[in-house]
C-alpha cells in the first residue's frame, strides 16, 4: 500500500470565491430560527402521485381535513389541475398552543398528464382524506402490441 504524501492546496480563484460564498452562507443562517413563523410558513401543498396503466392514468393526491366540496378539479389537454382550501378548525374555548405544525391554507397542483385521456370519462372519488382520478386514455394513446416477423 502506498501512502500519498498530503499537500496544503492554494489559494486563489474559484476555490477563494467558493470559500466566501460557504461563509456567506454560514453567516446567514447561524441567526435564522429553525421555523420561522410566518403566513408563507401556512402554505401546503398535497402529496401527489401519478401512475399508469396500458389503459389509463391515474393521480391520487392527499388531502386529509379538506371537504370534499372545496375541492375543484380541472383537465386541460395534457394538464390536471386540483384547487382547494384546507380551513382551520376554530374552537370557542380558550387554549394555549405550545406547537403547531398543522397547515391550512389554499393550495394548486398542476400535473403534466404523460398521455392523451379521454376527459369525458374522467371519475374522481374523494374517501378517508384522498383523492382518487381516474382517466381512460383516448384510443391513439394506448399501447398497442404489433406483431412483426422475423425473416
Amino acid at each position: 500500500m502506498a501512502l500519498i504524501p498530503w499537500r496544503r492546496r492554494e489559494r486563489g480563484g474559484l476555490l477563494d470565491l467558493q470559500d466566501r460564498i460557504n461563509t456567506m452562507f454560514s453567516d446567514l443562517l447561524r441567526g435564522a430560527p429553525a421555523m420561522p413563523w410566518t403566513e408563507e410558513r401556512l402554505e401546503w401543498l398535497p402529496a401527489v402521485n401519478v401512475s399508469e396503466t396500458d389503459e389509463e392514468i391515474r393521480v391520487t393526491a392527499e388531502l386529509p381535513g379538506v371537504d370534499p366540496g372545496q375541492v375543484d378539479i380541472s383537465l386541460t389537454e395534457d394538464m390536471l389541475t386540483i384547487r382547494g382550501e384546507k380551513k382551520e378548525e376554530h374552537e370557542e374555548r380558550k387554549r394555549d398552543y405550545h406547537r403547531i405544525e398543522r397547515s391550512y391554507g389554499s393550495f394548486t397542483r398542476t400535473v403534466r398528464l404523460p398521455s392523451a385521456v379521454d376527459a369525458d370519462k374522467v371519475e374522481a372519488v374523494f374517501k378517508d382524506g384522498v383523492l382518487t382520478i381516474e382517466m381512460p386514455k383516448r384510443e391513439e394513446a394506448k399501447t398497442r402490441k404489433v406483431k412483426v416477423e422475423v425473416k
